[in-house]
């Protein structure tokens, strides 16, 4: 099945107002999606909405957040279940930086119900770093029964490479890149022989499942017996992560 574990809405300022969960999930459905992650940056409060949605274009969802470590690295926090997300969400919100976001200067922080309709804006600015470092980021998400994901760990910004040098080792169940096989400045990374993703980063409609990946499961292996309130259908994680690790390595 195809699957792209990292999108962005109307919630990230930098993401277009006109990315709800709906048009999210429209889109990737037409364009071949089975599983979809919503990675807002620093938080999950659309992931609501993209839960009630998600059945209705035959999409299993995957709710999480795209956090930015202490050392400005992006790192993809991932969960199965929309409760567990919306806990750790909670968490990620109190310890953000304390910076209030400017919508003018520094773009809108919407989150939205299933209809599209604003329910409300979120005050702190999400790009800022959450006070949890790369060392520790691993153990807390699994708290949560969440897995995590280095992102695009081969582009000049906001990555591993960018800020520290290289692919540092760690609870990884797999690292995204943007290109298979990953260079930074042309030159080969060690990625520590961890399976390897591709994903759309997507921000604007246009980026929508542009950067999918295979995943080598079927449907009734990756569905899950529950039914997550909201009546989405719930993956299982260690189904998941079996799969995740059956992706090309180098």
């Amino acid at each position: 099945m195809l699957a792209d574990l990292h999108n962005h809405s109307c919630l990230s300022p930098c993401g277009s107002l006109e990315l709800s969960p709906r048009c999210l999930l429209e889109l990737g459905a037409a364009r071949g999606l089975k599983l979809m992650a919503l990675t807002d940056h620093n938080s999950s409060l659309n992931c609501p909405a993209f839960a009630k949605l998600s059945s209705h274009y035959g999409i299993i969802p995957i709710f999480g957040m795209e956090a930015t470590t202490t050392e400005e690295v992006h790192i993809l926090c991932l969960f199965t279940n929309l409760d567990a997300c919306m806990a750790f969400n909670e968490y990620a919100y109190s310890i953000l930086t304390p910076f209030l976001n400017n919508p003018e200067k520094t773009g809108d922080q919407v989150y939205v119900d299933e209809e599209d309709n604003i329910e409300g804006e979120v005050e702190y600015y999400l790009i800022n770093p959450l006070d949890l470092s790369l060392d520790n980021i691993g153990a807390k998400v699994s708290e949560y029964n969440g897995i995590v994901i280095p992102a695009h760990v081969d582009r000049p910004a906001f990555s591993m490479t960018s800020q520290l040098g290289i692919v540092v080792d760690g609870p990884w169940t797999a690292i995204e890149c943007v290109r298979i096989p990953p260079a930074a400045n042309g030159l080969p990374l060690n990625t520590f022989n961890y399976p390897l993703t591709t994903s759309s980063d997507a921000h604007f409609c246009e980026h929508v499942g542009r950067r999918p990946f295979e995943l080598d499961i079927t449907l009734e292996e990756l569905l899950c017996s529950n039914t997550g309130a909201g009546g989405y259908t719930e993956a299982n994680m260690e189904v998941l992560k079996q799969a995740l690790g059956r992706r090309p390595r180098c």
